[in-house]
């Protein structure tokens, strides 16, 4: 691809970067007070239209902030270093029927590989959130990981019902099953090569689920990761952990909106819900205008109908014959957060050992883990921790 002409290329070497395509020459002009970056000409092919970037190496054009782009630059990119942030969030359309997402690049990836496709693809190491999360939960580990391992590419994704994917409005059923094909559909849209799939919870079972349903596009060899989570029931949390089926029935009877996210952290305290919980779930809340009113309210960003369903489905799916049978090529790794005590019965952690062995001998594998000092929330309890045991598995792929 020919550079853009009447701007002054500028290459960026070390920082991750994040892009937003699909913005308007307006927005660009007005998003960001630091840098406004334009592209000509549409995105990549098979790359949507309208989604979020990070990349660290490329050469793009700038222009100043505040400048009007020129004329024949058709579409825009609004970039912000890793230690920024976009001052607006760019809206997924809702007739793309595609997942909302993050695409996080470490520094050697070339962005050349997006434009030209005989270049190699980038290996690929997908993250999926939990139950009422969102992609923004796996922001600044991607980030972590991205510095660390220069070479790969993080898509971190906004599951149906979730984050700006709610805007998607995807008919049921809200299922495990029916979340990972949304994730292998975005997967193929992209043209990316998942090497690596990190699902968190409810992610967990999703990634499983995504190994369950197709060979094709995620290649051999892939490592799964199932972070505190197991392959069949699913255990409700004890004292002082997240009681999710409880915390979704209680905010389905609170008002569709509040004036304030006090007015809901102080309804989860009151409801026994943790300190911790009550202020996490109040980021899901997004302000409102309203014409009829002198001041704004607060709205979710979820459907918690959806996710409502979707944690039905989480506590029925059972996914023990993916990992009893694993397909070869595939490494799946169980980790148990140490003090998760009661999300994992003795009988599952055996299971799990029994496959271990099982998987050696086909070819494949399972391994189980245990991180230390951390709850079910491992990549905020135990980050450095869950950051030393995931880079195995890119380490491993880098010795290839």
């Amino acid at each position: 691809m020919s550079e853009p002409s009447g701007v002054l290329p500028t290459t960026v070497n070390e920082s991750t970067a994040i892009i937003l395509f699909g913005a308007s020459s307006s927005e660009a002009a007005h998003s960001s007070p630091t840098r406004s970056w334009c592209l000509e000409g549409p995105p990549p092919r098979g790359i949507l239209k309208r989604g979020v970037y990070a990349f660290s190496s490329g050469r793009l054009s700038s222009s100043s902030a505040g400048k009007a782009p020129t004329a024949n630059v058709n579409r825009c990119v609004n970039m912000a270093l890793v230690d920024e942030r976009p001052s607006r969030s760019l809206q997924m359309p809702t007739n793309t029927g595609v997942l909302a997402y993050d695409l996080v690049q470490g520094a050697l990836v070339r962005w050349n590989s997006l434009m030209d496709k005989s270049v190699p693809d980038p290996p690929t190491a997908v993250l999926l959130h939990g139950i009422l999360g969102c992609r923004k939960n796996w922001g600044s580990f991607a980030r972590r990981l991205g510095q660390e391992f220069p070479m790969w590419q993080f898509l971190l994704v906004d599951l149906r019902c979730h984050g700006e994917s709610t805007m998607l409005m995807k008919h049921g059923p809200h299922t495990v099953a029916s979340a990972a094909l949304d994730v292998l559909k975005l997967v193929r849209q992209l043209r990316v090569t998942p090497r690596v799939l990190i699902g968190h919870s409810f992610g967990g079972k999703v990634a499983l689920s995504m190994v369950e349903q197709a060979a094709k596009p995620l290649a051999r060899p892939v490592r799964v990761w199932v972070l505190d989570a197991t392959p069949g029931k699913v255990r409700p949390g004890g004292h002082g952990e997240d009681r999710p089926g409880e915390l979704i029935a209680f905010l389905s009877r609170m008002p569709k909106q509040v004036s304030s996210k006090r007015e809901v952290v102080e309804a989860l305290l009151r409801e026994g819900f943790s300190p911790d919980v009550s202020q996490w779930v109040a980021t899901n809340l997004r302000r409102t205008e309203d014409s009829g009113s002198s001041s704004p309210g607060f709205s979710w960003v979820f459907d918690l109908n959806g996710i409502s369903d979707m944690y039905r489905s989480y506590e029925e799916t059972n996914l023990w014959k993916v990992v009893e049978d694993v397909p070869r090529g595939v490494h799946v790794n169980f980790l148990k957060a140490e003090r998760s005590l009661h999300r994992w019965a003795l009988e599952d952690i055996q299971r799990i050992h029994a496959a271990e062995e099982l998987a050696a001998e086909e070819g494949a594998g399972v391994q189980m883990h245990v991180l230390e000092d951390a709850g079910h929330w491992v990549h905020t309890d135990n980050p450095d921790g869950l950051f030393r045991i995931l880079s195995s598995t890119f380490h491993g792929f880098q010795k290839r």
